[in-house]
């Protein structure tokens, strides 16, 4: 937020001013005094002493009311080597803040013990120690009233717990350790409260491989048994469902985990293992899954559900070097399509999936129009984004409208990464709790006007991060300034015409955020896996048995969980890719050596296997001839036959061939797709032609000479009639026969006469004369050759 939002509220009258400062001044005057007496390097010493550790393990209430107790616990440890003698624990208030960025300083430097820290509120209220041993660690416990501590007006106080003492070497009283934090102060319900809006985020890393067993209900292949960790009672997961069914939140949910952790619920799962095999898991892990699953639908229910595109793809990634990669976007349609159907059968509840959610709520132009380019209109950015320009002394509403119909939902930064650090111990997660509570108060206390507020934290926190929000969460339903309202109605609200709508260009993108991308590889091998898997589909039977695992595992490899493990996303990719070339090989070629052809003509049997569990169809094989003037296919060059195979089986098809020359052919065999991709690895043998030889050639050479005498002789023996005919009928009607036209005496007539009675009486037919196929006139070809069929 601009610091225009940060402006001095209105403060308290002057008298009441005057008399605080007055009480401070004169019970600082004792101390005042005492410095005074010292050597001047006593105070710069104990200025820059940072002696003893003070944990503010809790802190409760968190927001005290009129009539409570406030109570405060802790540990104290001496860091230093020698003894603090002399020690005790006591309470400070300081002044109220009056701006967000006050609250900022404060968190910054809650340990310093240089500077004020405020009023002690007196030795009734602190404890004792007689010393403290170097390394040692001292539990306290301190109850004060909070009419005790002075609070006049509404506001955030500035609250310590410090330890005083003096050790050998500076033996005098003073502040050796100090842990200074919030106390929001808001005694009755405030004139006009912030509606906020807090993202409950159930996201995980992946999970689920591309791998599914081979039986129907395809057994799927796990990473790990992490998710099983998270699900566990205790776990991450479990944490988060646990806190969150108390809580009035908006529940972001990436419907990948829903669909992993009912994948683990409802059947038997694996588990990968190192070298390809993969091992049962466990079945109390199935238990476990169900009974999450149950918790889960139970604390939804009644409550606003957002659900994210299926695996929760990076949009800033998917912007930034995944437009430029052909069918990128394409997967983020898929995602978003998908998303809705997942949620509401796992969790029977129904989605909205009108958000999007960059990585960090960090956004540019590319960003915008990809994540609204899957049917999402509204984008949930964040306030160190897209900052405020306009001068506004106050925080405006989330909702921006940014043109197009789309609408920027800017969560507030402060309050959004309040739990991002390490909480795990009971003192940090105590100091996150009291900074998002005053933080929360100081916004409301800027301007009487009502405004809607959205927290969308970190998207995985861990159990700790869990507890601290949900504690926070827990004081601020139960207070006196907030009210809480779902995503949907903020996203509604009427926007603040102050309010900045200018998206920031792309260059303002942080560049720590964009080291962490997907690069355009990972893009590129996406695109290259999706084609091998269009190629493999086309020849299946049951196209969803391999289409719906895979294409949720290319979702997941887009995932923004990915972020900051670059090597864990390459080898995820790299191992869905690899699965869809083995799937594909289990349909191939069965190599072939070489073959051997003893004649003209043979048929040579290639084998198809298919080694997958459901038929295969839509293939042709085709074997080309590399010499088709020696070796013919189906007589031409090449010849393609169609393939369908039954699950588990092996198929043989047969092509005929003819030789027209001795040697050696080479004979490629490939398989094709029914639009004409090849499918596959080609496979090469060589055909060797053997008995085509000089002897065989002989053979066909005599048999054709055979047919040639054999037409000689018919001709021949007609001549012969025909003379014989002539002599009978003497010469002068010879001649006239001859010579004039129209002489009834033609030969036809004749053969079919008495030359036919002369044939058969003066020249019989001898017994290897062939008989003739066609009437003597007839030009019809003669049959063809003998053919060999092998």
């Amino acid at each position: 937020m601009a610091e225009a939002a940060d402006f001095q509220r209105t403060s308290a009258s002057p008298a009441r001013r005057w008399l605080r400062r007055a009480g401070a001044l004169l019970s600082g005057a004792p101390l005042l005094a005492g410095l005074l007496q010292l050597p001047a390097a006593g105070p710069a010493q104990a200025a820059s002493s940072d002696t003893v550790s003070v944990s503010l393990d809790s802190l409760s209430p968190s927001a005290p009311m009129d009539g409570d107790t406030l109570t405060v616990s802790g540990t104290v440890t001496n860091n230093g080597k020698q003894t603090v003698t002399d020690a005790h624990v006591g309470l400070r208030v300081g002044p109220p803040l009056t701006t967000r960025s006050a609250i900022d300083s404060v968190a910054r430097h809650s340990d310093e013990t240089q500077g004020s820290t405020g009023t002690d509120v007196g030795d009734k209220y602190e404890e004792n120690f007689d010393k403290l041993a170097p390394g040692v660690a001292e539990h306290f416990t301190i109850s004060v009233p909070v009419d005790k501590l002075d609070l006049d007006e509404e506001g955030v106080y500035e609250f310590g717990v410090a330890l005083s003492g003096q050790t050998s070497a500076q033996p005098w009283d003073q502040v050796l350790g100090i842990q200074r934090t919030f106390l929001p102060w808001q005694p009755s319900d405030a004139d006009t409260k912030t509606k906020t809006t807090f993202l409950w985020p159930l996201i995980s890393t992946v999970h689920m491989t591309a791998k599914t067993g081979a039986g129907e209900l395809q057994t799927p292949e796990f990473l790990d048994d992490d998710l099983a960790k998270d699900l566990a009672p205790g776990g991450r997961l479990a944490q988060m469902v646990e806190l969150g069914k108390d809580l009035d939140v908006t529940w972001v949910i990436d419907p990948d985990l829903l669909a992993s952790v009912d994948a683990m619920a409802v059947g038997n799962y694996r588990l990968q293992g190192p070298d390809g095999t993969s091992t049962p898991g466990s079945r109390e892990n199935q238990t476990v899954a169900k009974q999450w699953l149950a918790g889960l639908q139970k604390a939804v229910a009644g409550k606003e559900v957002v659900a994210l595109p299926f695996g929760d793809p990076d949009l800033a990634s998917l912007a930034h070097s995944g437009t430029s990669v052909t069918g990128s976007l394409s997967h983020l349609k898929d995602a978003s399509d998908v998303a809705a159907i997942t949620v509401k059968t796992v969790l029977h509840v129904t989605p909205s999936t009108d958000f999007a959610w960059p990585a960090d709520g960090a956004v540019d132009p590319s960003i915008m129009k990809v994540a609204t380019s899957a049917g999402a209109d509204r984008v949930i950015a964040r306030s160190d984004s897209l900052r405020e320009t306009a001068g506004l002394p106050y925080t405006p509403s989330a909702a921006r409208p940014v043109g197009g119909g789309t609408t920027a939902v800017v969560a507030d930064a402060r309050l959004s990464t309040a739990f991002e650090d390490d909480l795990t111990k009971a003192g940090s997660g105590t100091l996150a709790v009291q900074r998002f509570l005053a933080q929360s108060l100081e916004l409301n206390t800027q301007t009487d006007k009502q405004r809607s507020i959205v927290v969308a934290p970190q998207r995985m926190p861990t159990a700790s991060q869990a507890q601290a929000m949900a504690a926070a969460l827990k004081a601020l339903q139960g207070g006196t300034w907030s009210q809480s309202q779902n995503l949907t109605a903020a996203a509604k609200d009427k926007p603040d015409p102050g309010a900045t709508t200018r998206i920031p260009s792309r260059s303002a993108y942080p560049s720590s955020l964009r080291r962490q991308q997907l690069q355009r590889t990972a893009f590129e091998q996406i695109a290259r896996t999706q084609d091998k898997l269009d190629r493999f589909r086309v020849v299946l039977s049951n196209q969803s048995r391999v289409v719906t695992p895979f294409g949720r595992a290319i979702n997941r490899e887009m995932s923004t969980s990915w972020r900051g493990r670059a090597d864990a996303a390459d080898s995820y990719r790299d191992g869905v890719e690899a699965w869809v070339d083995d799937l594909a090989d289990q349909v191939k070629l069965i190599d072939k050596s070489e073959t051997k052809l003893s004649g003209r003509s043979a048929t040579i049997p290639v084998t198809v296997q298919n080694n997958l569990v459901q038929p295969v169809g839509h293939l042709v094989l085709r074997l080309t001839s590399t010499q088709p003037t020696r070796l013919k296919i189906g007589g031409k060059a090449y010849y393609e036959q169609p393939v369908e195979i039954s699950g588990g089986h092996s198929q043989s098809v047969k092509f005929t061939t003819s030789a027209n020359a001795n040697g050696r052919v080479t004979v490629l065999a490939q398989l094709f797709t029914e639009d004409g991709q090849p499918y596959g690895d080609a496979v090469s043998f060589d055909v060797k032609v053997t008995e085509v030889t000089p002897t065989v050639m002989l053979v066909i050479g005599g048999g054709v000479l055979l047919l040639v005498l054999a037409g000689f002789r018919m001709y021949t023996q007609r001549k012969r009639a025909a003379a014989r005919q002539t002599e009978e009928d003497g010469p002068g009607t010879a001649g006239e026969g001859a010579d004039e036209p129209g002489n009834p005496g033609a030969p036809g007539d004749r053969l079919t006469g008495e030359s036919g009675s002369a044939s058969g009486a003066d020249d019989p037919e001898q017994p290897s004369d062939p008989a003739p196929d066609t009437a003597p006139e007839s030009a019809d070809p003669s049959g063809t050759g003998e053919r060999v069929d092998r």
